[in-house]
């Protein structure tokens, strides 16, 4: 393991909103001036949009650290390297406020166990200190709030949630988080730029997420990728109402991609487990995994282990919780099953 390197794991922070006017616009929050609300945001956490695009439902921006989703009342953002979420919360509350009217109805913010925690900033220097952060700066309406460090069987594996809410939604998305760690280095290689290729993010991004089987994952859906110079590579994939993403840090000592989509179970948007952990293991083929499910039932958890087996991998440990706002999480880890190869005599 290096001493120092880039931070894969991400944060995540998952804000929505509500109103009591009957004058809004349709669009809701995706109708925020870009440049005085969103630019200004991602100033705070330190981070810019390099890709974007849109369809009748939501906006996905990809950054220089990962993602955002824009949806009428609901905002995504999922930021890695040493980037500073927590502080995009004060300034989206007070655009929504302000420019429309809108309301802090809950928050959620989801990480895994950092590689390098002694590089992250403040509030993100603990888990303490997140959530004294977040305890600070969300609005005392919020007020059903749990904090949480679920374990693994590994000290170096552990999912950390915190949520706060103002009412329970009645039907929430669920949502699918895979965080991979000791990519296979043949794997990894296929996300580092030829030097000096000429080419823009865009299009080389367009050429990995093709060469490397990106595309098969989802074949129906709209996908935004942006390769980076010299290595790694991000990308947002759109379905209809609903969005998955990829993020991949691929140097050798610290490699590690992360995979997240989320689904329903009311309206024909049912997750594909086996395909999904079929394909994304076969594109990063790593040493150790874990998923995260939150607001589903007993039988995705029971899939996934299925699917994830499937692929040689051991599960490791298994951790369940119940939260405000989020409903149902499940935290597990899995390695994969390592084959010696056989002696020549």
């Amino acid at each position: 393991m290096a001493l120092s390197g880039f931070e894969g794991f991400e944060k995540r922070l998952e804000l929505h909103f509500f109103t009591t006017t009957t004058t809004f616009h349709y669009l809701g929050l995706r109708t925020l001036d870009f440049d005085q609300c969103i630019n200004q945001t991602l100033q705070a956490v330190q981070c810019t949009v390099v890709s974007a695009v849109g369809n009748s439902f939501f906006d996905a921006y990809v950054l220089s650290e990962s993602s955002l989703f824009v949806y009428p009342t609901k905002i995504i953002i999922k930021t890695c390297g040493t980037t500073q979420l927590l502080k995009s919360i004060q300034p989206l509350i007070f655009y929504a406020d302000t420019q429309l009217g809108f309301t802090l109805r809950s928050c959620r913010y989801t990480r895994g166990s950092f590689i390098f925690p002694s590089s992250q900033p403040f509030p993100h220097t603990s888990f303490k200190d997140e959530v004294s952060y977040l305890e600070d700066t969300l609005p005392p309406t919020l007020h059903n709030r749990k904090a949480s460090i679920m374990p693994s069987k590994s000290s170096s594996h552990a999912w950390h949630v915190f949520t706060a809410t103002y009412y329970q939604q009645p039907h929430k998305p669920y949502t699918l988080e895979i965080c991979m760690t000791d990519l296979d280095p043949n794997s990894a290689r296929k996300f580092f730029r030829p030097s000096n290729d000429g080419k823009t993010g865009d299009s080389a991004g367009r050429e990995m997420t093709e060469f490397t089987g990106i595309d098969q994952i989802n074949q129906e859906a709209l996908i935004c990728d942006f390769a980076f110079d010299p290595c790694g590579y991000s990308m947002n994939a759109m379905h209809g109402e609903w969005y998955s993403t990829i993020h991949v840090t691929p140097e050798d000592g610290y490699s590690y991609a992360s995979f997240e989509c989320v689904g329903s179970t009311n309206n024909g948007m049912e997750i594909d487990v086996a395909h999904v952990f079929r394909k994304v293991i076969q594109i990063f083929r790593p040493g150790t995994m874990s998923v995260s499910i939150t607001s589903a039932g007993g039988d995705l958890r029971r899939r996934v282990v299925s699917a994830v087996e499937a692929m040689g991998f051991k599960r490791r440990s298994c951790a369940t919780d119940e939260f405000p706002e989020a409903g149902s999480v499940v935290f597990q880890t899995f390695t994969a099953i390592r084959r010696k190869k056989k002696e020549v005599n």
